[in-house]
C-alpha cells in the first residue's frame, strides 16, 4: 500500500506540473512587483496574506495552532530561514535581474542544502552521486554568472548574488523543518507564514515606509495579490498534496521544472531574453539535480541489468 502511494501517476505529474507554474510564477509576479513597491513590503503582503488564507485552511482541516511563546519559537526561526531571509534576498536580487535568471539560480536550492545538511546532520552526508551532483551543479552557477558576468555591473552582479545567498538560507531552513516532522502540514506552513509577518512589519516600518510612496497601480497591485494567493497560499496546498500522494523526493523534482516556467512567463510577457550561457548553466544544474536524486540513474542501472539478466 506504501510503495502505492508514493508512485507518481498522471494526476501526480499534473499536479506538479502546476506546482511549478505557481512557484515559477513567483519570480515572474515579484519582477512586476519590484518596479513599484520595496521589497521587504512585497514580502510583508506575500507572507501576510498567504498567512492568513492558511489559517482558515488550517481551522477548516480541524487542526490546532501552537499556544505558547515557546512553541511558537521555532516557527519564528523557521520563518525567518525559509520566508524572510530568502524571499527578501531574491526580490531585491529581481531589481537588478530577470525573472528567469533568478529562477535559475534559485534552481540551486538543493546544491544548498546539500552542502548545508553534510556540514549539520550527521545522516545526510556528501556521499558519491551528492557529492557529483554538488560538484557539477557549482559548475553549472558559474557557467551562470561568468566569464560573461565578469562583464556585468556591479547591480546584476550583486543581485545574483543575492539570490545565491536566498538559496542559502533555503539550505539551513531544510535542516530546521526537520523539527516539524510530526507537525501537521499546514500548521507548519501557516504558522511560518504567519511569524514572517511579525518580523515583517518593524521592517516595512523602519526602511520601507510604504505610507510616504505613491500608491502602486492595478498591475502591481495584482501581481502581489497573486503572489501571494497563487504562489504563495495555494502553491502551498498543492504542495502538501504531492507530498502526501507521492513522497518528497517526488515532489522536490519541481525544482527542475521552476527555471523553465519562470524563464517562459519572463520571455513572453516581460520581454526578457536568455544568454546561451543561462541555457547551459540551466542544464548543467538540472543534471545535478538529477544526479543528486540518483533516481534516474538507479533505474538505467535496473534497466541494464534486467537486459544483461535476460
Amino acid at each position: 500500500m506504501q510503495s502505492r502511494q508514493l508512485r507518481m501517476g498522471a494526476a501526480e505529474w499534473g499536479l506538479l506540473l502546476f506546482l511549478s507554474v505557481l512557484w515559477g510564477g513567483s519570480f515572474f509576479f515579484g519582477k512586476i512587483a519590484v518596479r513599484e513597491m520595496a521589497p521587504f513590503t512585497i514580502v510583508l503582503c506575500r507572507v501576510a496574506i498567504g498567512a492568513a488564507i492558511l489559517a482558515v485552511v488550517v481551522r477548516l482541516s480541524g487542526l490546532e495552532f501552537p499556544c505558547s511563546i515557546s512553541q511558537w519559537l521555532p516557527y519564528l526561526v523557521m520563518g525567518l530561514l525559509n520566508n524572510v531571509v530568502p524571499f527578501s534576498l531574491i526580490f531585491w536580487g529581481q531589481q537588478e535581474i530577470g525573472a528567469g535568471l533568478a529562477s535559475v539560480l534559485n534552481a540551486g536550492t538543493p546544491l544548498s542544502g546539500a552542502i548545508v545538511a553534510h556540514f549539520l546532520t550527521a545522516d545526510e552526508k556528501l556521499h558519491s552521486n551528492r557529492l557529483l551532483g554538488v560538484l557539477v551543479g557549482i559548475g553549472g552557477v558559474a557557467v551562470l554568472i561568468g566569464p560573461s558576468g565578469l562583464n556585468m555591473n556591479w547591480g546584476p552582479l550583486l543581485g545574483a548574488g543575492a539570490v545565491l545567498l536566498a538559496t542559502v538560507s533555503y539550505g539551513f531552513a531544510g535542516v530546521w523543518g526537520k523539527r516539524f516532522r510530526s507537525v501537521p502540514a499546514f500548521t507548519s506552513a501557516c504558522c511560518q507564514l504567519a511569524a514572517s509577518s511579525l518580523v515583517m512589519l518593524p521592517l516595512v516600518a523602519v526602511f520601507d515606509k510604504p505610507w510616504l510612496r505613491a500608491m502602486p497601480g492595478a498591475a502591481t497591485l495584482a501581481a502581489v495579490l497573486a503572489l501571494a494567493v497563487a504562489s504563495t497560499a495555494l502553491a502551498y496546498v498543492i504542495f502538501f498534496i504531492i507530498l502526501r500522494r507521492a513522497g518528497a523526493a517526488n515532489v522536490m523534482l519541481v525544482t527542475l521544472l521552476l527555471p523553465f516556467t519562470a524563464s517562459a512567463l519572463g520571455i513572453v510577457f516581460l520581454g526578457e531574453t536568455l544568454r546561451q550561457t543561462d541555457l547551459a548553466g540551466a542544464a548543467l544544474v538540472a543534471l545535478a539535480l538529477l544526479i543528486i536524486d540518483g533516481r534516474p540513474f538507479m533505474a538505467l542501472r535496473r534497466a541494464f541489468a534486467a537486459g544483461s539478466a535476460a
